[in-house]
C-alpha cells in the first residue's frame, strides 16, 4: 500500500488552526471554551466532516470523528490529541497530532485502504490546565480517573463551574455518560512533538514512547511572622520565604538523590506576601510538580521533600500547610502497539528509538482503558510551550505516515 501524505495541506491546515488565537503571531493562546476555542472547533468539525468522518460530542466537549470500518461492531482503533493551548504558545503542541491524526486517516483514504475496525479521531477537550486548574480534563473524564461529581465542582478563576461553562459552550448532557467501557478501544496512538531535545540532537525522526512520566503536585503554605525589614532582628526571625527557599534546594536535591535521569522535581510557584522590599515576608506559598516513570522513585522522592520541610518548619519556626494538588500514576505502553510502531518504521524505511514521555500527555489516562503508545517526532531545539516551538514539515510528514501504517495495521 502506496501511503502519501498530503505535506502543503498539513501546512495549510496547521497555518489556519494557529491563526485561531488570542495573541497575535507566532504565539497561540487558545483556552478551552473561549470564544476562539469554540471557533476552532468549529472549523475541525468542518475538516472532519469533509474526510466523510461522522462527528459525535459528549458532554465534556470530547470530539470523536469516525471513520466507519466494515466491522463496526468491534473495539475501535483511536488516534489524536488536543487543540487548546495555553497563553501564548507555539502551533504544533497537541495540533501535530490532531491534525496528522486527520492527514493519516485522509491518506489511508487516498490509498484505497479500507479498515476493518473503525478507525476514531479523538480531540480531547483541555489537556492544559489553565482554565480549569487541573490537566488532561476529558481524558481524565473518559478514562474515569476524575469522576463526574469531582468534575462538577471545579471552577474557572470567574468562579463559574464546569458544568454552566459547558452549557454555555453548547455541550449538553450528563457528565456520567462521559466515561468509556474498558472495551471500547481495540489500541489507541497518539502522535506528538517530542517536547525535547533528544530526537533533534540524534537525527532520528522518529521516537516511539515506552512509559509515559506522570506528575504530583504539592502545594505548600508556609506561615512565619513578618514585620518591618529594619526592626525586625535577625535572631528573632520566622521568614517564610526564606524556608521556601530551603524546601526549594531541598525539592533539588531530592530528585538529584534517585540517581535517576527520568527523576524531576521542580518549585514552579513562589508567591511572598506582603511582597514589598521592605517588609520581612510573613507567608510564602510554593507549588511542586515531582515526576518520574518510576511510582515507587517518584513516592520517594515525595517522602524525602516532606522529611525535608518538616525539619525546615522545626528549624526556623515556621507552620507548613501541605496541600495535594494530584498525584497521577505513571504509564507504560503496550508492547504489541510498541510493536507496531517500529514494525511502521521499519516499512517506512525510518529510524527509531525507544524513549520515555517526561511530559504528560492524554494518552497517560488512555492507558487506563485501552492499550497505548505515543509516537514522537523532533521539535527545534526541543523547545515547547513558547510561540518558537517549530516542527519541520518533512519531520511531521514522516510521523503521520508511520502513524497511518500503523492505524492500518491496528484496524485489520
Amino acid at each position: 500500500m502506496q501511503i502519501t501524505v498530503d505535506q502543503n495541506r498539513m501546512q495549510r491546515e496547521l497555518a489556519a488552526l494557529a491563526s485561531l488565537s488570542d495573541a497575535p503571531p507566532p504565539a497561540v493562546t487558545r483556552i478551552v471554551f473561549s470564544a476562539m476555542d469554540l471557533k476552532a472547533r468549529a472549523y475541525l468539525d468542518g475538516i472532519f466532516s469533509d474526510a466523510g468522518l461522522v462527528v459525535r460530542k459528549d458532554r465534556a466537549g470530547n470530539t470523536f470523528a469516525r471513520w466507519i470500518g466494515s466491522e463496526p461492531e468491534l473495539p475501535v482503533v483511536g488516534t489524536g490529541s488536543h487543540a487548546d493551548a495555553i497563553p501564548f504558545a507555539g502551533s504544533y503542541d497537541g495540533t501535530v497530532g490532531l491534525l496528522g491524526g486527520l492527514e493519516a486517516i485522509r491518506a489511508l483514504q487516498r490509498a484505497g485502504f479500507r479498515p476493518r475496525r473503525s478507525i476514531e479521531l479523538l480531540m480531547f477537550t483541555s489537556e492544559e490546565p489553565t482554565r480549569f486548574g487541573i490537566g488532561c480534563l476529558g481524558s481524565r473524564l473518559l478514562s474515569g480517573a476524575l469522576p463526574p461529581e469531582r468534575a462538577r465542582l471545579l471552577k474557572d478563576s470567574a468562579g463559574k463551574s464546569l458544568e454552566e461553562v459547558l452549557e454555555a459552550a453548547g455541550f449538553t448532557g450528563s457528565l456520567d455518560d462521559v466515561p468509556l467501557p474498558e472495551d471500547y478501544y481495540h489500541a489507541f496512538v497518539e502522535l506528538h512533538i517530542e517536547q525535547g531535545p533528544l530526537l533533534e540532537r540524534q537525527k532520528i525522526p522518529i521516537g516511539i514512547v515506552t512509559s509515559i512520566a506522570a506528575p504530583a503536585t504539592l502545594r505548600l503554605e508556609i506561615e512565619g511572622e513578618g514585620g518591618h525589614a529594619g526592626a525586625m532582628l535577625m535572631p528573632d526571625r520566622r521568614d517564610a520565604f526564606l524556608a521556601a527557599a530551603e524546601i526549594a534546594l531541598g525539592v533539588e536535591s531530592a530528585a538529584k538523590s534517585t540517581g535517576s535521569i527520568d527523576s524531576v522535581a521542580t518549585v514552579g510557584v513562589c508567591n511572598v506576601f506582603p511582597g514589598a522590599v521592605n517588609s520581612v515576608p510573613s507567608r510564602t506559598v510554593v507549588e511542586i510538580d515531582v515526576r518520574d516513570t518510576d511510582l515507587a522513585r517518584r513516592d520517594a522522592m515525595l517522602e524525602k521533600i516532606r522529611g525535608t520541610y518538616e525539619a525546615i518548619s522545626a528549624k526556623r519556626k515556621v507552620r507548613i500547610l501541605e496541600t495535594p494538588v494530584n498525584a497521577d500514576a505513571p504509564a507504560q505502553s503496550s508492547p504489541f502497539v510498541v510493536e507496531a510502531l517500529r514494525a511502521s518504521c521499519a516499512a517506512a524505511g525510518l529510524e527509531s528509538m525507544l524513549m520515555v514521555s517526561r511530559a504528560y500527555h492524554d494518552s497517560l489516562f488512555v492507558a487506563r482503558i485501552a492499550p497505548q503508545a505515543m509516537l514522537f517526532i523532533p521539535c527545534r531545539n526541543g523547545y515547547s510551550h513558547r510561540p518558537d516551538e517549530y516542527a519541520a514539515p518533512e519531520d511531521i510528514t514522516a510521523g503521520v505516515q508511520v502513524l497511518a501504517q500503523t492505524l492500518a495495521h491496528l484496524s485489520e
